[in-house]
């Protein structure tokens, strides 16, 4: 496994397990203890998956098991846009996150959407970040412009921005302001969110062939390789241990660009936060025809 060094000196694993919409809270579980008992140290929720406590359940079953220790995961969560209406909504609702999942801290919590009033989301995140119920504070689904006006307004500056990353929607622009900021990326559907085909690409198929891999497992490497941090969801054990086989093989150069010329720009992107009904449907109101 490799790591990434955050804004903060905190080291944050480059492969974690997503468990967004595994809703069943038995099914969500299984499927952390099997994602730990295979290497996995990353687990990502939020308030929003409705699964905080299963992966809190399956946390302490597997420090219990001897399996790991609790310093050795890094449990993320995040802010749902509800709880940003304001300071005491905010913090309130990291204390929630905290007592859903039974721990005395998590490892890092995001904003989840630069909605409604997330600069006092902000401070109340910057407080618990002060006060060790967050060892780092990010932003979730924060566009180049977005987090520009946020790096340069804020005290603490985010150490992460999860946003959608994958060849069909590489975001470069995206990158590049996350580096200028030194804000480290995580691509949430790494793998396409199951919308694009890939696995009946000619050009992956060969690709992975070449390595003797699959294509879920060159696009993960892809990501991983231009610094993005993944976060893979399966509840299968052998897709689980099949995403995280993927540090044993280096793509070249030119194979890089082969999956990066793929990318379809904002076309390819599978939630349109620039959608007006989007933003109405995450405040809460009803979108009308």
């Amino acid at each position: 496994m490799e790591y990434a060094v955050l804004n903060n000196g905190v080291r944050m694993p480059m492969e974690g397990f997503g468990v967004f919409q595994v809703r069943d809270k038995e099914e969500c579980r299984r499927s952390v203890l099997d994602a730990i008992r295979a290497g996995y140290r990353l687990i990502d929720t939020a308030a929003s998956y409705t699964n905080e406590d299963a992966v809190g359940e399956a946390v302490r079953e597997a420090i219990s098991e001897g399996i790991c220790t609790r310093e050795e995961l890094f449990i993320t969560s995040k802010m749902w846009v509800q709880d940003m209406e304001n300071y005491d909504m905010a913090k309130a609702a990291i204390n929630a996150s905290l007592e859903k999942t039974g721990l005395e801290y998590l490892d890092l919590y995001l904003l989840h959407q630069a909605m409604k009033d997330y600069f006092s989301a902000w401070r109340a995140m910057e407080d618990a970040y002060e006060e060790g119920k967050l060892r780092a504070i990010g932003v979730s689904n924060f566009y180049p412009h977005v987090l520009t006006n946020f790096c340069e307004t804020v005290n603490v500056r985010p150490a992460v921005n999860q946003i959608e990353l994958h060849p069909y929607y590489a975001q470069e622009k995206a990158l590049e302001t996350m580096k200028y900021y030194g804000v480290q990326p995580e691509a949430w559907a790494p793998l396409g969110g199951g919308r694009y085909k890939p696995f009946e690409d000619e050009m992956l198929k060969g690709i992975a062939g070449a390595h003797k891999k699959t294509v879920g497992q060159v696009i993960l490497r892809w990501n991983v390789q231009r610094g993005v941090t993944i976060i893979p969801k399966s509840t299968h054990k052998e897709r689980i241990l099949e995403n995280f086989d993927i540090w044993d093989f280096v793509l070249t150069d030119q194979e890089m660009e082969k999956i990066s010329s793929l990318d379809m720009g904002y076309v390819g992107t599978a939630i349109k936060h620039f959608d007006p009904d989007f933003v109405r449907m995450c405040n809460g109101r009803k979108i009308h025809d």
